[in-house]
Parts: C-alpha cells; sequence; structure tokens
C-alpha cells in the first residue's frame, strides 16, 4: 500500500479538479497543497471553512485544528481560553508536534501581519507566549525558533504596538532557563533592533518614549539571554558591544539629577522602570556585572569612543558619572584594568585640549578613588609613569605656549597657560589621592619613583626629560613634581624614621631643600614633616609663635626607639644641616621661617635624646650667633626673623624637656625681648608693620641666649653639655653644588664675563680682599687687642680638640679640606687648559656645543713627551 504524503483531502481535491476543472475554478486555495478547495463558494450542499479542503476538514491534523480553535470569530474578544487549554494540554502531552505547531502559528502570524489583522497577531502571540511557558522538553528547540522568527516579524514592523509586542514576548522567553545550550542560535538581528528602538526619534514624545523603553528591555533580555551561556560569547564581540553600549549611554544622558543615584544601584520600583534613563542605567550595570576579564575591553572601549564623539570630556559630569558606575558594578579585580584602559586613552588625546585631558584625568581619579582599596597592584607603577609623563607635556605645553607668546600680548594664550594649569593640578590631584590609599610598602616605592623623576640641577640622575623646558620649565617640574610626592606622602605613619626617610630617599629629598627657589624648599620640608610627623602633632604647631604653656597643646609623643637614635647619630648632621643652611636663605619669606621651626619641634618630639637635644641647642645658638654676625649679609628683616625663630624654638625646647633653669633663662630672655626689642620675637617680626632696627651689634647681652647659662642648667640636670662649648659648623658637601646654589666659581665666572681683559687670578683675589675703613685700620694699629685676640683663639682651638668629639673635630677639618680643594681646583681650572686633542676640543657657538677637530700634525707637544 503507497504511503500517503499528503492529507486524503489533498488527493480528492486533485481528482476533482481534473474531472470538472471549470466547476472548482473558483475556490480558494488549500494551505496544504495550494489547490483550490471543493466546494466553489455558495456550492449548495456543502459546509465551507475558507482556505481548507472543507471536503474533507476531519481528515486535517488535531494541532491544526487546536490552533484554529483558539482564534474567536471577532478578534476583540480575545484569545479562547478553553481552546487554548487544549491546545496546551495538547503539546505538553506531545511534545513533538511542537515544532508543527510553531511553524503553523508563524505562518498565521506572517500573513496577518501582512495584512494588518492586529487583532489576529495579538492572539498569535498571546497562545506564543503560553506556550513557550508552559513547556520546558528538548523538543522546545525548533519550537523557539519559529518563535524568534515572529518575533522578528514583529520589530520588523513599522507599527509601535507591534514592536513592543514582540519585545515583550522576547523578554519572557529570555526569562527562561533552557535545559540545553544552543549551538547554533544567534542573536545578532535583536541587537541591531534594539539598539535602533533605543534611538528612536518618533514624533509623538510618548510613543518615543514607549520604543525606547521596549528596546532597553531588549537589550536588557539579549544580555540575560547570552551572557551566562558560555557557548555565546559573540555577544562580547566588538560588533555587538559597539551597539550595545552607546545605545544605553544615549539614553543615560537623559537623567535630570546625575549626582543623586551614584552609587551600587537600588532596587528600582515601578516609576522608575519606565524611565528610560534609569532602566539604561540598570542595564548597563547589569552588562558590566556580568563581564568578565577577557570581555571587560570589549565592554570599556566603546564608552570611550561615546565620550569622544559626543564631546562629552568637557565639562565631563556624565563621563564621571559613567565611571563611576564602571567601577561600581564590575568586578572588584578587574578594576585595574578599567585604569589601564583610561591610561591607554589618555595616551590616545595627549594632544588634545587641557580640558579635555583634564576631564580625563578627573575621570580617572575618579575611578582610582573607588578602586583605590582593591585590586590595584599591577599597575601601580604605570598609573605614576603615565601620569608623570602626562605631567612633563603638560608643563612643556605651557612653556611652548609661553615661548611662542613672548613679545606680545595674547589673551588666548594665558587662556591656555590657565588650562594646563588645571591639567597640572588634575595629574596631581590623581598621583595624591591614589599614593595615599596605597599600602606603606608600595607607597616607599612610589616616594623613591617620584623622587628619581625631580630634576637637580648639575646632576642626570633623573629619568625624567627635561631638555625642552628651559629653567622655567625644569623649576616648573620640579614644584609639580615636589607637590605630587607631597601627597603621596601625606598620611604616611612609618614605624620608624629610617623606614619613612631610607637613605636611597634621604639624600635626593634633601637636596631641593638647597635650592634658590623658596617654593620649592618649602615643599621639602612639607614632605619632611609628613613622614617625620608620626602622631599627628604638627597642626598643633602650625604658625610660629611663643607658646606660654606647650602643655596645652596636648602633644602626643612616645620614647624613642634604638632604631630612631641610630638613625639620628648616622643621619642627625644632615638634617641640622639643612635646617641651619635654610634659615640663612635671603629669599626666604614667612611661610618658611613657620616650616623651619615646625621641623625643629618636630624632630624634637619624634626623635630627641638627650644628645639630639644638645645638637639642636647648639643649631639655635649658631643661627643666633649667625643673625648678629651676619657673615652672609643678610637683610635686617631675615636676621630679625631667624632671631625669632631661635626665641621661638627654645621656649618650646625648653618646656619639652623641662629643666627648670634652662625654661627661666628662655623666659627671661623672651621677657627683656617683649620690654626692648620686640622685633625678636615671632608675633612682632612677622606683621605687617615692624620697625626694624638700624644695626644688632649695640644689643645688650640680655637680649641674647648665652651659651654658658644654658650650660649651666643643663648640666646640673644630668646633661653632657660638654658639646655646648663647641660651635656648630655644618658640613660642606656636594650639594651646594648639584642645587646649583651660588657660589665662588659662580662668582668668578661672573666676574671673568664683565671684565673679560683682566686676569682672572686678580680679580679672584680682588673679590675676596677687605674693604679698607678708618675702623680697619684702627684695628691695624692696635696691635695689643690683635695679640689678645690670638691668644683667646688658640686657647678655644686647643679647648676644642680636647672636649669636642671626634665627628665634630672631623666635620671642621673636612670642610676646611674641601674648601681649600675647590679654591685650587678653580685657580687650576683658570689658568690650566687641556693639551688639543685629536678628537677635537669642545666649544659653544651660539649656545650649541660644536667639535673642532685638530690635526696631529699640528699639534704641539711637550719637550718630555717626544723621543
Amino acid at each position: 500500500m503507497p504511503i500517503l504524503t499528503r492529507p486524503p483531502c489533498c488527493y480528492l481535491n486533485k481528482t476533482l479538479h481534473l474531472l470538472a476543472p471549470s466547476i472548482f475554478s473558483g475556490c480558494p486555495p488549500c494551505l496544504e497543497c495550494s489547490s483550490s478547495s471543493f466546494p466553489p463558494p455558495g456550492f449548495p450542499g456543502f459546509f465551507q471553512v475558507p482556505g481548507i479542503c472543507c471536503c474533507c476538514g476531519a481528515l486535517r491534523p488535531r494541532f491544526k485544528r487546536l490552533v484554529d480553535n483558539i482564534f474567536p470569530e471577532d478578534p476583540k474578544d480575545g484569545l479562547v481560553k478553553g481552546d487554548m487549554e487544549k491546545l496546551t494540554f495538547y503539546a505538553v502531552s506531545a511534545p513533538e508536534k511542537l515544532d508543527r505547531i510553531g511553524t503553523y502559528l508563524a505562518d498565521k502570524l506572517t500573513r496577518d501581519v501582512v495584512r494588518h489583522r492586529t487583532g489576529n497577531v495579538l492572539i498569535a502571540m498571546e497562545a506564543l507566549d503560553q506556550l513557550l511557558m508552559a513547556c520546558h522538553s528538548q523538543s522546545i528547540k525548533p519550537f523557539v525558533e519559529s518563535f524568534l522568527h515572529m518575533v522578528a516579524k514583529l520589530l520588523e514592523s513599522g507599527e509601535p504596538e507591534l514592536q513592543m509586542l514582540g519585545t515583550n514576548s522576547f523578554v519572557k522567553f529570555a526569562n527562561i532557563e533552557e535545559d540545553t545550550p544552543s549551538y547554533h542560535r544567534r542573536y545578532d538581528f535583536f541587537v541591531s533592533r534594539f539598539s535602533s528602538m533605543c534611538h528612536s526619534c518618533y514624533d509623538d514624545p510618548e510613543v518615543q518614549r514607549e520604543i525606547r523603553v521596549a528596546g532597553i528591555r531588549g537589550i536588557q533580555g539579549v544580555v540575560r539571554k547570552t551572557v551566562n551561556d558560555e557557548l555565546q560569547a559573540t555577544i562580547w564581540e566588538p560588533q555587538h558591544m559597539d551597539k550595545i553600549v552607546p545605545s544605553l549611554l544615549f539614553n543615560m544622558q537623559k537623567l535630570e539629577d546625575v549626582d543623586s543615584r551614584i552609587g551600587p544601584p537600588s532596587s528600582p520600583d515601578g516609576d522608575k522602570e519606565e524611565n528610560p534613563a534609569v532602566l539604561a542605567e540598570n542595564c548597563f550595570r547589569e552588562l558590566l556585572g556580568r563581564a568578565t576579564y577577557g570581555n571587560m575591553s570589549n565592554a570599556v572601549r566603546p564608552v570611550f569612543e561615546h565620550l569622544d564623539h559626543h564631546h562629552l570630556w568637557d565639562p565631563n559630569e556624565f563621563a564621571v558619572h559613567c565611571f563611576k558606575v564602571i567601577m561600581y558594578s564590575i568586578q572588584a579585580q578587574y578594576s585595574h584594568h578599567v585604569i589601564q584602559e583610561t591610561l591607554a586613552h589618555l595616551d590616545v588625546r595627549k594632544k588634545d585640549s587641557p580640558r579635555v585631558r583634564a576631564g580625563i584625568i578627573q575621570v580617572l581619579l575618579e575611578a582610582v578613588a573607588i578602586a583605590a582599596k582593591g585590586s590595584i597592584g599591577p599597575t601601580v607603577l604605570e598609573v605614576f609613569n603615565t601620569l608623570l609623563k602626562h605631567l612633563r607635556l603638560s608643563v612643556e605645553f605651557e612653556a611652548g605656549e609661553r615661548r611662542g607668546s613672548m613679545g606680545s600680548v595674547n589673551v588666548s594664550t594665558s587662556t591656555k597657560d590657565n588650562d594646563e594649569r588645571i591639567v597640572q593640578n588634575a595629574i596631581i590631584q590623581t598621583i595624591g589621592f591614589f599614593g595615599s590609599n596605597l599600602p606603606d610598602y608600595q607607597r616607599s616605592e612610589i616616594m623613591m619613583f617620584i623622587m628619581g623623576k625631580v630634576p637637580v640641577f648639575g646632576t642626570t640622575t633623573h629619568t625624567l626629560d627635561t631638555s625642552q623646558l628651559g629653567d622655567l620649565g625644569t623649576r616648573r617640574i620640579q614644584i609639580m613634581l615636589l607637590r605630587s610626592l607631597l601627597m603621596v606622602t601625606s598620611g604616611y605613619k612609618a614605624k620608624t624614621i629610617v623606614t619613612a626617610l631610607p637613605a636611597p630617599f634621604l639624600d635626593p629629598i634633601l637636596s631641593p631643600s638647597l635650592m634658590e627657589d623658596y617654593e620649592l624648599r618649602q615643599l621639602v620640608l612639607e614632605i619632611m614633616h609628613n613622614l617625620t610627623d608620626r602622631h599627628d602633632n604638627r597642626a598643633k604647631l602650625r604658625g610660629i609663635r611663643i607658646i606660654p604653656d606647650v602643655a596645652d597643646l596636648k602633644i602626643k609623643r612616645e620614647k624613642i626607639s634604638k632604631q630612631d637614635a641610630s638613625f639620628m647619630k648616622k643621619n642627625g648632621q644632615q638634617l641640622y644641616r639643612h635646617i641651619y643652611l635654610g634659615c640663612k636663605e635671603d629669599d626666604n619669606v614667612q611661610k618658611n621661617f613657620e616650616l623651619l621651626y615646625t621641623s625643629l619641634a618636630l624632630i624634637t618630639i619624634e626623635l630627641a635624646n638627650e644628645e639630639v637635644v644638645i645638637d639642636l641647642i647648639r643649631v639655635a645658638i649658631a643661627l643666633q650667633d649667625n643673625a648678629i654676625i651676619n657673615e652672609d649679609n643678610l637683610p635686617m628683616f631675615h636676621r630679625c626673623a631667624m632671631m625669632a625663630l631661635v626665641a621661638a624654638y627654645l621656649n618650646f625646647l625648653s618646656q619639652m624637656i623641662a629643666v627648670p633653669a634652662f625654661c627661666q633663662h628662655v623666659s627671661k630672655v623672651i621677657e627683656i625681648r617683649t620690654m626692648e626689642a620686640p622685633y625678636f620675637l615671632p608675633e612682632h617680626i612677622f606683621r605687617d608693620k615692624c620697625m626694624l632696627p638700624k644695626s644688632l651689634e649695640k644689643h645688650e647681652k640680655n637680649l641674647y641666649f648665652l651659651t654658658n647659662k644654658i650650660a649651666e642648667s643643663l648640666g646640673g640636670s644630668g646633661y653632657n653639655v660638654e658639646k655646648l662649648t663647641v660651635p656648630y659648623v655644618p658640613q660642606v658637601t656636594d650639594e651646594d653644588r648639584l642645587s646649583r646654589r651660588k657660589s665662588i666659581v659662580d662668582t668668578v665666572s661672573i666676574q671673568v664675563d664683565i671684565l673679560p681683559g683682566s686676569n682672572p687670578i686678580d680679580n679672584m683675589v680682588s673679590t675676596t680682599t677687605e674693604e679698607i675703613t678708618f675702623e680697619a685700620l684702627k684695628k691695624a694699629i692696635d696691635t695689643n687687642g690683635m695679640e689678645e685676640q690670638e691668644k683667646e683663639k688658640r686657647r678655644l682651638v686647643i679647648e676644642k680638640f680636647q672636649k669636642a668629639p671626634f665627628e665634630e673635630i672631623a666635620a671642621q677639618c673636612e670642610t676646611k679640606a674641601n674648601f681649600l680643594h675647590d679654591r685650587l681646583a678653580q685657580i687650576l681650572e683658570l689658568t690650566i687648559r687641556p693639551p688639543p686633542s685629536p678628537s677635537g676640543t669642545l666649544t659653544i657657538t651660539s649656545g650649541h656645543a660644536q667639535y673642532q677637530s685638530v690635526p696631529v700634525y699640528e699639534m704641539k707637544f711637550p719637550d718630555l713627551c717626544v723621543y
């Protein structure tokens, strides 16, 4: 018996057409065989259903009859629930029929969409949704293909109602957890369509909002359906992320109050779900929360492109909000990846306007602020290296603009300079915030890293290229780097001072404290305060003043540890030297003296034992003597300021060590100064209008702190005061030359430039000759006084070598030896010229170095070298 490949009605219909083709020419087509159905319209004696082979309707498949029955005569009546229950029971009982049911429904829906039968379309989609929710068998896979095909048809239609209907059905499908993954299913069309719906520009604002909400919910459905399926990794490909992410960001820009919802997502309510901006942000958070390390770049990169394309870096409120959302949404261990992407984008936009770069850096700051406590270890040095590089570029741009505008008044140039300052401040703020949130061990490395970038005149040890900056640009980069270091050291509390100031870091950080720029010296002192102050006492010491009772400050201190005592024994002289020389700078302002006073006070609190106390008193007395003698020709204000500094510090020190006799002497001197010489006290000298004396030599001794009385008072309390009789003399090192302090070599070179025809040696001697005055002649004639002075000098020298410690004697001898060596080197440099070399001699022409070679046969060798 032959197997029928079509329903029997089809074969019967074919036969009738062959027998009487003229009778059945007007019959509507059959759905199964496309032939005309029997009987023709109005043919008597037969029951007719249009579109069906009605001559044998009872032989049609049951699933078709069940599907047809769910459609009422009037589509307004809605789905026939009783027949729908029958269809659902049939589909659950015979899951192998799901494929045919889906195909049949898809064909009916496609025809209804084309014919704009919206009622039937709604009924068909409702039936599909119920079948989809009821059936969870292995056979649902083919049915899903038909379902997605119908959803695609609805999304392609131009009617907003059908688009939202298809979106709702897709969202229901996306919430279904399938038992097995799909190997072949792709959602490329849905990503594209939902993304375009997010950018809807429909005329009616309410319809436009509904379409955008539908598009966002559709994207959310695609994300939920695909990101958890390892076989659906294609959703993270750039072609999809480039559509999804900008669509979400476009709707997020419509937030009216951005700052009110920054932070981790809250539970949305019904009203917010209808807001496209809120819904888009929730979807964006969900997308980022599901991203892995390999997908993070594809998810973040479109954010930068969107912000670039829509010029959202200046102003950057929305950009900051976006990255706060990103940092709060991603997993904590991936935070460093976002920071890396931001740094890479900053490199790409390094030639953009300053405000754009400042906007990117501000975004980086916000990202770092959130990720600082997380996993950012792998990018620490990369962050600082990139930021320091852009800091140098900003200073270079600023210096270039300034050079280009020389000789002309240009308002735009000054505006650019101000914008570059904004960039520099943003970089410093980011560096400081990033560094201050690092662990102590990493912060120490960053301090060394930044300090290695600070250029010091005369050295090439720094790793930052400043060849194109010039002196002003180099000074600017020095200030910027030290400000960065100041912020990194803020809040840093090491257990021992050796940890805070290791030997490789101490020398480089103290070198700028001898530079001629007072602002650089201030920054160095503030950095030293951050590293030295381990008990937060600096705020209590702010401002230089005579403190009546130090106990009221409630200063916190601990007993000095062995490690700190060893550090002071080894490096204390270096700290004293920089404080002493820093007080003698002629460009000091009030803030410099205040910081120097704070430095002495912090050393007293944190690092002072009995030996250190004696050394600090010697430094203070040396400063007082220097102000009186005035070997450095300082202005009267600076001399009085040094006297005031010494008074404020000795008042503080005497109360800290609590020796009654010492406190009494200091209080008495301060009391006399208040009455007779108020310009020796900080409360008076640092006022705007203060009467200064014409000279200090005529003042009586009771206005000064006397070494012998201090020694007597401390000796009675058990202090070893032998060192007090030895005047403090700072060591001389190479830092004076490296920090570009004025030296004898600079003076000689200046005089040679002014007097090119004179003898350099005579000029050098003339600079050191003493001015001949009446007083000088009188002293020269008074031989008796000279002899007494010589005897007194010999006695002091003998006493010094008998009582002074070996380190002090060695330091003074080394100072004299270095001084003689420098003088000899200057004389040799000025008198001896190197012999000609075949390789050439270096000459400077128009600021450029050139080599001029000398032939060997023209060279004249000494007689002893010729044989």
